[in-house]
């Protein structure tokens, strides 16, 4: 990791979100605890009823995104901060979701990381909560627990969601489940592994509240339609803002497009953007050879972020 000012400094770890019809982290067992893909079946009829028409294959996809080490290829949007200070180095991530099992794969032995001192969650859906049930790896092999830090109404969609992770008592002798330590935030900083981290709420859709995070002068807010006005206070003298920008052409109801997105950067005023959550449409360097243009014409510093994208930053 870089040097750091203060003896403190944070990398962080991008990846980019999976919103094409493909998509795309070592295990510390063996390679026989990879799990067979969920669509792979086969059935069986003996009767003559009915069966659903074949899967077409091959599957219409962006080709780029086939091609390994493409930076096309992306999974679901998340971070990883490794904040280093002179007593202790922690792991805090950001999002878990269903791919987060195969993001750790690639990129944990290629940056030397094993534990997850916590995971801190932006909402509810399934990109940022689906692999939660993969953190079994860890607490059954590396560390006895991960702390959870969530806000209260994500807290209950997981009550339903993954109830047996949040009740372990109806789990049955011998099914060792994550062991998660769920942690209620409110839209107010706190404070993980002497990190103040300050809650950046921003709609993710009409009426539904989503959260990013500001550690130090780095922003992140991965899933936003709008953001309101008390959010932008929270943002002021950013240094390097990692913001949602879904679309090449428009804003859809839930996320930012890349013209919304690129006012929101302008109204910010952030020293450095990294774009992530970007769909297929989004092609890496064709956009980002668009983006270099507005460095010259306007000042401003914006690319797309990757999968597997390390910046390392100082507190």
């Amino acid at each position: 990791m870089a040097g750091a000012a203060a003896g403190v400094s944070i990398s962080i770890s991008i990846s980019t979100a999976a919103r094409s019809l493909l998509r795309r982290r070592r295990s510390y067992t063996s390679a026989s605890t990879l799990r067979p893909p969920p669509f792979a079946f086969r059935s069986r009829s003996i009767t003559p009823t009915p069966r659903p028409p074949p899967l077409p294959l091959p599957l219409r996809v962006c080709s780029k995104a086939t091609q390994p080490g493409n930076k096309n290829r992306r999974r679901n949007t998340s971070i990883l901060i490794r904040h280093v200070t002179a007593s202790a180095t922690s792991n805090i991530l950001v999002d878990a979701g269903k791919f987060f099992y195969h993001s750790a794969l690639q990129w944990f032995p290629i940056y030397g990381l094993r534990r997850l001192d916590a995971v801190l969650i932006t909402h509810s859906h399934a990109d940022a909560i689906g692999g939660l049930d993969d953190l079994r790896d860890w607490t059954n092999n590396v560390q006895p627990h991960i702390p959870i830090y969530v806000a209260q109404r994500d807290f209950e969609v997981m009550q339903k969601t993954h109830y047996y992770l949040v009740d372990t008592s109806v789990v049955l002798p011998g099914a060792a489940v994550s062991e998660l330590q769920f942690n209620i935030i409110k839209e107010e900083p706190f404070t993980v592994h002497n990190l103040k981290v300050t809650p950046l709420p921003v709609w993710h859709g009409p009426g539904y509240r989503s959260l990013g995070f500001r550690f130090g002068d780095v922003c992140y807010i991965s899933d936003a339609s709008e953001i309101p006005e008390e959010t932008y206070e929270l943002m002021y003298n950013c240094d390097l803002l990692v913001l949602d920008a879904l679309r090449p052409d428009r804003s859809s109801t839930t996320h930012f497009g890349l013209p919304k997105a690129l006012v929101e950067v302008r109204k910010i005023k952030p020293k450095r953007t990294l774009f992530t959550g970007m769909m297929h449409l989004m092609d890496h360097d064709k956009i980002n050879e668009d983006l270099l243009k507005l460095k010259e014409t306007e000042g401003l510093d914006i690319q797309l972020s990757y999968d597997g994208l390390r910046v390392p930053v100082s507190l």
